[in-house]
């Protein structure tokens, strides 16, 4: 599995395969379509259930097809240039698949470390989050699945903006909500990481949710992949459309199941709204010239006089849900 070009010798015309481990665990082939496309594929086991929907990648193709009539994954290069990144994602796939514990383990991890390397590509890194990442993970999870409840899960995660990169983490209609978490015992203030992610927009209201989020000692609380999973399952029963984009928006964060976060678990304490309005404490647009990479601290003290209730927030995001489909 150490060659450069694992597909030299392979010829397009069909789909031309070579095993990649003789002695591994799951039938994994190097392949060469018929329009000599690069690729790799796991054989699938006649009762392993196909994932669906499966996600949508830029220079990459992601499909099911009955190969020498049997059902595979099916992963293909469409950019011939970038084949030896290609061969790299390859190889960490089929070392996330030898380490399953069965075909349908196996063909989930596949899809989830594809997943991991389109993050990667598109400018996210390897590698298990920090622990100040799993905290702001875990606030953000948590008011996704309040959306969920309040909302439904398309709208929900089409609000999740987090993850692709926008300066909100949550964008409703006539509502956006910036989500920090803290640790409960520490010093009472929050980071804010640019002087766009306090700006207002025109036409919305603006809110800082401030979560506290602790780390505790087993058997209390539950694990960051234990809340991945539970809206995984929500999603997993909604409709197709929702679920592809919450697979898009948790691999955007950097989470991978197959990353072991067991040795830490979180509760998450009352949260508290802030309305973000004039008087409030922050820096807005515009800055001085050549000032840029704006980092501060809000100390929350003097957020005190901005705190509102959950309800107005979940009153004023069900009304803006509601005249949608009115």
């Amino acid at each position: 599995m150490a060659s450069d070009n694992p597909w030299h010798g392979l010829t397009p015309g069909g789909i031309d395969a070579r095993r990649v481990d003789p002695s591994g665990r799951q039938d994994f082939f190097w392949v060469v379509s018929g329009n000599a496309e690069a690729g790799l594929l796991l054989r699938l086991a006649d009762d392993t259930a196909e994932v669906r929907p499966l996600p949508r990648m830029r220079n990459l193709d992601l499909g099911y097809r009955e190969v020498a009539g049997k059902p595979s994954l099916v992963l293909l290069l469409r950019d011939a240039e970038q084949k030896e990144l290609f061969a790299s994602l390859c190889h960490d796939i089929v070392r996330a698949g030898e380490a399953a514990t069965g075909n349908g383990d196996a063909l989930q991890r596949a899809i989830r470390r594809t997943m991991r390397w389109h993050h990667l590509l598109r400018g996210g890194r390897l590698g298990q989050l920090s622990l100040e990442e799993q905290r702001g993970l875990m606030g953000e999870l948590r008011f996704l699945g309040h959306l969920v409840n309040l909302i439904g899960p398309r709208a929900a995660i089409e609000a999740w903006k987090g993850p692709s990169g926008s300066s909100k983490d949550f964008e409703l209609e006539g509502c956006l909500v910036e989500v920090k978490a803290r640790r409960g015992a520490s010093k009472p203030h929050v980071q804010i990481s640019s002087e766009d992610q306090l700006a207002d927009v025109p036409g919305c209201r603006l809110f800082l949710l401030v979560s506290p989020v602790d780390a505790v000692v087993k058997p209390q609380g539950q694990t960051l992949t234990d809340h991945v999973r539970e809206l995984d399952r929500l999603f997993s029963v909604a409709e197709p459309e929702a679920y592809d984009l919450w697979e898009e928006a948790i691999a955007g964060t950097g989470f991978d199941f197959g990353d072991d976060y067991s040795e830490r678990r979180w509760v998450i304490g009352e949260s508290q709204f802030h309305e973000v309005m004039e008087g409030f404490p922050r820096v807005t647009p515009p800055v001085p010239a050549g000032v840029s990479g704006i980092r501060y601290s809000i100390g929350l003290d003097a957020c005190a006089p901005y705190v509102v209730e959950a309800d107005v927030v979940d009153e004023l995001i069900g009304r803006e849900a509601g005249s949608w489909t009115n």
